[in-house]
C-alpha cells in the first residue's frame, strides 16, 4: 500500500477516536459515568483494532503513524483536565502528562529533522498508556475513590509517565546516533 494513502480504515478508527473525545468528556461533566467509560472502551477498542489492521494488511501510513498518537494523546489529555476539575488532586499527573508530551514533540521534531524518520510506540509507552486509560477508568467508575487510593494511582502513573519519558528519551538518543553514524 502507498504510505501517503490518506482514507484508509485504520485512520477512519483513528478519526473516530478523536471524533468521541467530546461525547466522552460531555458524559463525564454531566456525571454520567457509565456512558463516559463505554466511550473510552470503544476508543481503547479503536485504538488496538485500527493498529491490528494497518499492520495485519498492509495499511500503514504516514497520517496514521501520525494520527494514532494524536488521538491517543488528545483522548487522555481531554479526559485527564475533565477529570481534575473535579478531583484536584490528580493535577501533577495532567502537568507531567504536558510536560512529557511537549517533550516528546520536541525530541520527535530533531529526529525526523536529522534522520528524516519516525519512530514508533516501545513496550514503555504502550504500558504507560494502558496504565493512563486503567487509572482514567478507575476515577470515573469509582467517583468517591478514597484517597489513600486516589494518591497511590497518581503517584504510580507519574512515575510511569516519566518512566516513560527516558525510556524514550535514551532510546531516541541512541536511534538517532546509530543513524546518523
Amino acid at each position: 500500500m502507498n504510505s501517503k494513502q490518506i482514507l484508509t480504515i485504520p485512520n477512519i478508527l483513528s478519526l473516530l477516536r478523536l471524533a468521541l473525545i467530546p461525547f466522552i468528556v460531555w458524559s463525564y461533566s454531566i456525571k454520567k459515568f457509565i456512558a463516559s467509560a463505554i466511550l473510552i472502551v470503544i476508543s481503547g477498542i479503536t485504538d488496538v483494532v485500527d493498529g491490528f489492521i494497518a499492520r495485519k494488511f498492509n495499511m500503514v501510513s504516514d497520517l496514521g503513524k501520525a494520527l494514532d498518537p494524536i488521538a491517543d494523546k488528545m483522548t487522555i489529555l481531554f479526559i485527564l483536565f475533565a477529570i481534575t476539575l473535579k478531583t484536584p488532586a490528580i493535577t501533577p499527573l495532567l502537568v507531567i502528562f504536558i510536560l512529557k508530551e511537549i517533550i516528546m514533540g520536541i525530541e520527535g521534531i530533531i529526529i525526523i529533522k536529522k534522520t528524516g524518520t519516525t519512530y514508533s510506540a516501545k513496550w514503555f509507552g504502550k504500558i504507560s498508556t494502558v496504565l493512563l486509560y486503567l487509572t482514567i477508568l478507575t476515577f470515573i467508575l469509582v467517583p468517591n475513590l478514597p484517597l489513600n487510593l486516589s494518591i497511590f494511582l497518581i503517584i504510580i502513573n507519574e512515575i510511569v509517565v516519566i518512566g516513560s519519558l527516558i525510556g524514550y528519551t535514551i532510546n531516541n538518543i541512541k536511534t538517532t546516533k546509530k543513524i546518523l553514524e
